[in-house]
């Protein structure tokens, strides 16, 4: 196996660049103002980190239908040695596996309201697209993600005692809510956007990817009880 390059090649931003290394493999392909929100970093300093982290052989832009950053095969070796190191240096692999089984009692919620507010029952057994006329049943929706989302700060209170990284998706998914209690319902579950469900989503990566399990691990565990 390749050695890994040196974090040090990043000149002074090992953890920025490895933060943006760690964000692009959980977004899988993106432009640099998309890690905006997760990082808190402006689009210049992104810029010029990914630039760095493409001449150290991490990532690579791509061009198409989709095109973006995303990490090579370098940069996933790289991501799981540096969340490795991460879990190793906090002592806190046991307390994020807790705080990410807490999430698991939340996720079918979550995925449950995003479906309700995407989906009405209609004249038939099928549901039918929500097309938001209803103002009593958004309404009912809505209250409902923020009952979850009063549940998971102290989910996410937890993951930010342990690993700090992991504050920003408190500010993220608290931002979206806001947001759709404000009435732009976009900011519910569309992707493309930090909607509710695309950081809810993106923090279940980033807990997989942090305790090095994949979702073939999690439907076993699931099936198991």
């Amino acid at each position: 196996m390749e050695s890994l390059p040196s974090p040090l090649r990043f000149r002074g931003q090992k953890r920025e660049g490895s933060l943006a290394l760690h964000l692009l493999r959980i977004k899988g392909v993106a432009e640099a103002g998309a890690l905006a929100g997760p990082t808190g970093l402006g689009s210049g300093a992104l810029e010029a980190l990914l630039a760095e982290l493409a001449a150290s052989g991490l990532v690579e832009h791509r061009q198409g239908a989709l095109p973006g950053w995303r990490p090579t095969a370098s940069g996933v070796e790289h991501d799981d040695a540096w969340l490795a190191a991460e879990l190793a240096g906090a002592g806190a692999r046991a307390r994020v596996g807790e705080a990410y089984r807490s999430f698991l009692v939340l996720n079918p919620e979550v995925l449950e309201a995003c479906t309700a507010w995407q989906l009405v029952a209609g004249d038939t057994t099928s549901p039918v697209v929500n097309d938001h006329t209803d103002e009593a049943y958004d309404a009912t929706v809505v209250a409902r993600l923020a009952d979850i989302h009063r549940r998971a700060r102290v989910v996410l209170g937890d993951l930010e005692a342990y690993l700090p990284r992991f504050g920003r998706y408190h500010l993220r998914l608290q931002g979206a809510l806001d947001r759709v209690k404000g009435g732009d319902g976009d900011w519910f579950t569309r992707p493309l956007l930090d909607s509710y469900h695309q950081v809810w989503f993106e923090l279940h990566q980033d807990l997989l990817f942090t305790l090095s399990l994949d979702r073939a691990d999690e439907a076993d565990g699931a099936r198991r009880g």
